[in-house]
């Protein structure tokens, strides 16, 4: 392994592993809550009143504790109201948030990364707006039914929520969850047929529109401006069936000389269902000319980019121009160790949002059927290769060979893994790299060639019907 202050290499692998004190008790009290959702809040039934009971309790002693009370005993009582609602969704966020900041805190000591010190200031509160009201009052009406009582009727009311939501930037966040979240609802209507259900997954999605609809909580202002070079570390790229995401995480290197910090720069494009593979990148390339550098393998020079207290940049290229060539391995190895964490929004304290950059080197990987894993310093480490995207030439079979990797950190049922964006494997000898977001900025690679043209044949005859359907 490479020394934490000589490359950021996990050095502590043994930490990971161990448990954490108070992880499993709040865990059980969101998942007592979660089995609640699925019967409903205002049906009575034992499921029902012991997970409104428990998270009441989990919060006991803390500044939410007697809303929470109120809220649980009012749902108890089938007396409870949209305001309760939005106090047992805050209980769990906040719950999932403690299980974040001690996850967080044991990765932090595994990896020696220092972390700023500075907090996400709070955002300002706005008048409660009508479309945040009636969004309230449809994720309230899902929480009454529970996920067993949903159908048709009552998921098609937020059908016209998000069409009047979707026009204001400032709304469009909320709507684009309560759009995908509605859309997984009806494709599951009658809940009373179901005979699975993504009982941790829908509490997520329900608890945190939930709170977003609380006046300015959605709200994510830069607090300042980036000045310096972008040194790219790998691509991390999220699909849905109406949507697709690229989040290039990357080390940010201030022209004034001040200390490096972990930075992150995101683009987002609906897309038809038929766009997949490397087909995903003429979406999204478009947007953001980071996305060409990284597969060109280059830095990127910014100038007054803004960005978030949380290291998120509000991507603009009018302030970005390309640079020198720069290896995300070489990035890795030489400033990722010295690199500072931002610190987390309180609405994006969830372990599932967990992300660490890291650099692994020095590992023995094994791959068992479709499973790999590296042994880091004796002590076993899954790989999350089902992460890895379709949309580039890394493979499980070239992390099973490899012998360093830069990767994300991420926790998942109960474990800590390694999500992979690249690879140093060797090939006739000598060393390769594999990046995951190679085919960022175009490919000539057969595969990546072959899924790019039948995706702008998918897209100009998506363009031309609804050309189409605008001349009627």
């Amino acid at each position: 392994m490479v020394p934490a202050d000589q490359g950021g290499g996990v050095m502590r692998a043994d930490l990971l592993s161990e448990s954490i004190d108070g992880l499993d008790e709040a865990l059980a009290a969101v998942d007592s809550f979660d089995r609640a959702l699925v019967v409903g809040l205002l049906r009575p039934h034992a499921v029902r009143d012991t997970g409104l009971t428990g998270l009441a309790g989990a919060v006991a002693g803390t500044p939410l504790a007697g809303v929470v009370t109120e809220a649980a005993d009012k749902a108890v009582a089938g007396a409870a109201g949209e305001d309760h609602f939005v106090a047992l969704a805050a209980a769990r966020t906040a719950l999932l948030g403690s299980v974040h900041d001690a996850l967080t805190a044991r990765v932090e000591e595994a990896i020696g990364r220092p972390r700023a010190e500075e907090s996400v200031p709070a955002p300002a509160g706005q008048p409660a707006g009508n479309l945040l009201t009636a969004a309230r009052s449809w994720l309230s009406d899902l929480a009454r039914c529970g996920w067993q009582g949903i159908d048709h009727d009552v998921v098609a009311g937020a059908a016209p929520v998000v069409s009047a939501m979707l026009p204001d930037p400032a709304l469009r966040r909320l709507a684009a969850l309560l759009d995908g979240f509605a859309a997984e609802l009806a494709a599951s209507c009658p809940g009373s047929a179901l005979e699975r259900v993504p009982v941790r997954r829908w509490a997520d999605l329900w608890s945190r529109a939930m709170v977003l609809t609380v006046p300015g909580a959605a709200d994510a202002p830069a607090t300042g401006t980036a000045t310096g070079r972008l040194l790219p570390l790998g691509v991390d790229v999220q699909e849905h069936a109406t949507a697709v995401q690229a989040q290039v995480h990357a080390v940010f290197e201030p022209a004034d000389g001040a200390a490096p910090r972990l930075v992150r720069a995101s683009v987002s494009a609906p897309k038809p269902d038929t766009v997949v593979g490397a087909g995903l990148w003429q979406l999204l390339r478009p947007h953001m000319s980071l996305l060409t550098a990284v597969g060109e393998g280059r830095s990127m020079d910014l100038t007054a980019m803004p960005v978030t207290a949380e290291g998120d940049l509000v991507w603009d290229d009018a302030r970005a121009r390309t640079g020198e060539p720069a290896d995300a391995l070489a990035t890795a190895r030489v400033a990722m160790s010295t690199a500072t964490a931002s610190a987390t929004a309180p609405l994006d304290r969830h372990p599932s949002r967990i992300a660490v950059p890291v650099f692994l080197e020095g590992y023995e990987a094994e791959k068992d059927g479709e499973k790999v894993a590296f042994t880091v310093t004796g002590h076993r480490l899954a790989v999350d290769t089902d992460r890895v995207p379709a949309a580039g030439p890394l493979t499980a079979e070239a992390v099973a060979a490899s012998g360093a990797c830069v990767g994300l950190l991420r926790w998942d049922a109960g474990e800590f893994t390694v999500q992979p964006l690249a690879v140093e494997t060797t090939v006739r000898k000598k060393p390769v790299a594999v990046h995951a977001g190679a085919w960022a900025g175009g490919t000539a690679d057969k595969a990546g060639a072959k899924a790019e043209k039948a995706a702008t044949g998918a897209a100009a005859v998506l363009r031309e019907r609804a050309g189409r359907l605008l001349r009627k």
